[in-house]
């Protein structure tokens, strides 16, 4: 299947990965399909979305023409059947479980166009995983958009020894259409290159801060103000929800068996708490 041949992209999935790389495909001009099966949770994408667009317009980023282009080419539905049966390409963007995958990528293959290319955003779980559950695995691999998709220009784009040539060519170049920078690994790796490289970081922070060496804040500041980097790890991972840290460690324990990938003490507790993050209004830090 050639880029020229996607009109249609179905986004699984609403959450804030899922809702942001929706609308990217819609600025792109794609006709695009937001599903999940939570009605609350698409209502509550739909709603973020607009003042999240209304914030750009207002900074003078994009045009009130160009977001309602983009809304005009947004559907949001909890039918799985009505979001596949136009679709040319589908990003999975649901919760970070290699079962809840599985059985979404088995029942889209029995709905979706024998044309269509099932990628997944997750960096965790690698796409052979997935692949076995359908009748194309040489139209299954990974597109992993960085956080927050409609900020960030990386995508990660992950062949497994199925994926086809094809596949990965129009991926890597859907990537491009839709104003990203693809790169694109050849094999697979838990994590890939960025997220490996930031869990690196993320793992020293936790461990400076449960040995006692320094606070939150400081570690946070060492990192924006001595290395540069645009937010601090602590401020990252309650961005990003310490639900997704915790089950992103979890799933690659239990790939590696190796102790020093398991979630930390310091964020299994604040999960146990539901102390998610921003989402919750309290994780490493406190949100009003």
């Amino acid at each position: 299947m050639s880029i020229d041949q996607i009109k249609t992209i179905t986004v699984v999935g609403s959450g804030v990965m899922g809702s942001q790389i929706a609308m990217v495909c819609a600025l792109g001009g794609y006709r695009v399909f937001v599903q999940d099966v939570n009605t609350e949770s698409l209502k509550k994408a739909e709603q973020t979305l607009k003042q999240r667009m209304e914030r750009q317009v207002q900074k003078g980023k994009l045009t009130l023409e160009e977001i309602e282009y983009a809304f005009n080419r947004l559907s949001f539905t909890t039918s799985l059947n009505d979001a596949l049966k136009e679709t040319d390409f589908v990003i999975e963007a649901i919760v970070e479980k290699l079962e809840a995958k599985r059985e979404l990528f088995s029942a889209m293959d029995k709905l979706a166009a024998p044309h269509v290319i099932f990628t997944t955003n997750s960096s965790t779980i690698v796409s052979s995983k997935l692949a076995d559950a359908t009748n194309r695995p040489d139209k299954v691999c990974n597109m992993h958009f960085s956080n927050p998709a409609l900020v960030m220009e990386l995508v990660e784009v992950v062949k497994n020894e199925s994926t086809s040539d094809e596949t990965t060519e129009t991926t890597v170049e859907l990537s491009r259409k839709l104003k990203k920078t693809p790169i694109l690994l050849n094999k697979e790796i838990s994590g890939f290159v960025m997220n490996r490289i930031l869990a690196a970081i993320q793992n020293e922070a936790i461990t400076l801060y449960e040995k006692g060496f320094a606070s939150v804040e400081d570690i946070d500041l060492a990192c924006t103000k001595g290395l540069n980097h645009p937010m601090g790890p602590f401020s990252l991972i309650d961005l990003t929800g310490l639900d997704i840290h915790y089950n992103v460690r979890l799933q690659r324990y239990s790939e590696s068996g190796e102790e020093v990938d398991k979630p930390s003490n310091t964020v299994t507790e604040k999960v146990e708490k539901g102390e998610l993050g921003r989402k919750t209004g309290k994780g490493f830090y406190v949100y009003s």
